[in-house]
């Protein structure tokens, strides 16, 4: 793709694009008319919000379709080839820290882990994607919170709060219940906490939210859903992390 497409453009390219975002969900068929409008506009923007490049980088969300863009309309996600001194395939020791509930999600993600979960068919795609979603949204859409409570909810007391599929919807139920930290606050996650970070800009209602594996010298390593074609661990450094909403953790009753 070597044209630059943009609010206002129009033609086959612009008509190609809406149908690239409808067969991924972020448009309807009803909106492919080849003007690129306010509809394709916001459907650019919570795509380019929710995938990444092919060097396995966020996309810029702004908006506009160029060539990082497309070959990520066009391409599976990328693989991302993570290094760290932690084996994600372990659990942390007891000496750590994280309540019972919260480090019996972790395990769960770690089968998962271990057992290759991860997009089938396509972006969004397969079984585990359906397994995540749990019926609450159809297949081809993000799956990173529907991972998170489907590692919760295999307790044998259940989920500790309602099945959802969005990140903010997971840290909202959080704050709800008083077991939510906000960053910045001094809180040191533990294992089996959620992190969560907004996408797009603050306001809006987009993020991405993961399960925390372990915080060692200055940084935190995670296991997360959708933001590769599998369920992988990542590491940051902590004290550089951004786009932060908060951190919670399930309490032992």
């Amino acid at each position: 793709m070597s044209v630059l497409l943009k609010k206002g453009d129009q033609g086959s390219e612009v008509k190609e694009l809406q149908t690239l975002l409808m067969d991924k969900g972020f448009l309807t068929n009803e909106e492919i008319n080849g003007l690129f409008d306010n509809a394709t506009y916001q459907a650019v923007r919570a795509f380019q919000a929710q995938n990444l490049d092919k060097q396995g980088q966020p996309l810029v969300v702004d908006g506009k379709v160029g060539d990082l863009s497309w070959w990520s309309l066009t391409n599976p996600k990328p693989l991302i080839e993570t290094h760290s001194a932690v084996d994600y395939k372990v659990m942390p020791p007891e000496a750590m820290g994280g309540s019972a509930r919260g480090r019996a999600a972790l395990q769960i993600a770690i089968s998962e882990l271990k057992s290759g979960a991860g997009e089938v068919g396509g972006n969004n795609c397969g079984p585990f994607v359906k397994k995540y979603l749990h019926g609450i949204v159809p297949e081809g859409n993000p799956w990173c919170a529907g991972f998170v409570s489907y590692c919760f909810s295999q307790h044998p007391a259940g989920s500790p709060y309602p099945y959802k599929v969005g990140a903010r919807d997971i840290l909202r139920a959080f704050q709800q219940r008083g077991w939510a930290n906000k960053p910045g606050s001094g809180y040191a996650p533990k294992p089996g906490d959620i992190v969560v970070w907004w996408r797009d800009q603050p306001s809006s209602g987009k993020g991405h939210i993961g399960l925390v594996h372990q915080l060692k010298d200055g940084f935190l390593y995670t296991i997360e859903g959708n933001k590769s074609p599998n369920v992988q661990g990542f590491s940051y450094v902590f004290s550089r992390m951004d786009k932060l909403l908060g951190f919670g953790e399930v309490p032992d009753a």
